[in-house]
């Protein structure tokens, strides 16, 4: 993602998102060709490179670099797009692999990439406004904002306890969440409900998720990101020590609603943070180590969840030792002194 992020700042995003958006659509039509331990592991690799990351960075970058003043209520707005995917997509791939099976899904899916994103991100896509003459938000706004922009280099940002913050915050939120979901019907079962009660975890979730993080936009353009990445790590708190306590139905909704709140919050926060503090100029480079991080999460997490699992013979313990560390961060970051162009915000 570094590499890829820096290539984002030096060619611009209309670029980027064709060549990614192609590779990506091979990448699925190879999935459908694996057979074996290797190549499955090479397929999700790029999948998850190429998808997750590439795509995700290369459609955020394109916001960052064009909104200052409207920034949160942009990623925001684009953010539900996110969860309506969270919340709906899924069920019609599970239909498309009944119908068809799982090799010629991948292929479908990877076409509708093609269909979708090489006409869209080639067609709207656009490098940085300065370069047409216009400034970011609107050639109407107060340029005001833009002219206190502070822009860092990716070394230079590293330096910085805000980067740190942000990124470790990315990096519990993705770790633990993904921890819970992956286990999600594993813990339900062992709380005494079935599939179809555990199931019910998506009604919550999708919409809340979808709501919180126009919210979080919205927040983000008026009050620093710091109290709302405290608000975020919170919710997770909360899902995590209470996973293992859920035995109805309603309990469920309730939950997922829970980590909807989270997902929400930290998918704006992480979407707009870096650009908010690091400025617009090398935000590729600055995001994409921070993407590399946050996805080290989704690895990390579900694996502490499970070895925590086999060691207790139960999911409490482990989810109650590993909530510790961003119950912490959450009551800290607050009180953090972090500069946004010598400004303490």
């Amino acid at each position: 993602m570094p590499f890829i992020g820096r290539a984002i700042d030096r060619h611009g995003p209309r670029r980027s998102v064709i060549l990614i958006a192609v590779t990506f659509d091979l990448a699925c039509a190879y999935m459908g060709l694996v057979g074996g331990l290797v190549t499955l592991f090479i397929g999700f690799a790029l999948i998850r490179g190429l998808g997750q990351g590439a795509l995700s960075l290369v459609s955020v970058h394109s916001i960052n670099i064009w909104f200052v003043r409207r920034r949160g209520m942009a990623v925001g707005l684009a953010g539900t797009g996110f969860a309506a995917a969270t919340a709906l997509v899924p069920l019609g791939i599970e239909r498309l692999v009944d119908a068809v099976d799982w090799r010629w899904a991948y292929v479908i899916l990877g076409i509708v990439v093609m269909i979708v994103m090489v006409p869209v991100g080639g067609g709207l896509f656009r490098h940085r406004p300065e370069r047409y003459g216009l400034t970011p938000d609107s050639s109407r706004e107060d340029t005001t904002s833009v002219r206190q922009e502070v822009h860092y280099e990716l070394r230079e940002a590293r330096r910085t306890l805000t980067f740190w913050l942000y990124v470790t915050g990315g990096f519990l939120v993705a770790a633990f969440s993904t921890g819970l979901v992956f286990h999600h019907f594993s813990i339900m079962s062992a709380n005494g409900l079935d599939r179809a009660a555990a199931a019910l975890v998506f009604v919550g979730y999708g919409f809340v998720s979808a709501g919180a993080n126009l919210l979080t936009g919205f927040l983000l353009d008026r009050i620093p990101p710091r109290f709302l990445l405290s608000a975020a790590l919170a919710a997770m708190v909360t899902a995590m020590l209470t996973a293992t306590s859920i035995t109805s139905p309603t309990g469920v909704v309730v939950y997922g609603s829970i980590l909807g709140v989270m997902q929400g919050m930290s998918q704006a926060i992480q979407s707009s943070v870096y650009a908010y503090y690091f400025g617009r100029l090398h935000i590729g480079a600055v995001k994409g180590l921070a993407t590399t991080i946050t996805v080290a999460g989704t690895a990390a997490g579900p694996l502490i969840v499970a070895l925590g699992y086999d060691l207790n013979g139960g999911y409490g313990p482990v989810l109650a030792i590993s909530a510790i560390v961003p119950a912490v961060l959450a009551l800290a970051s607050p009180f953090l002194p972090l500069t946004r162009g010598g400004r303490i915000l």
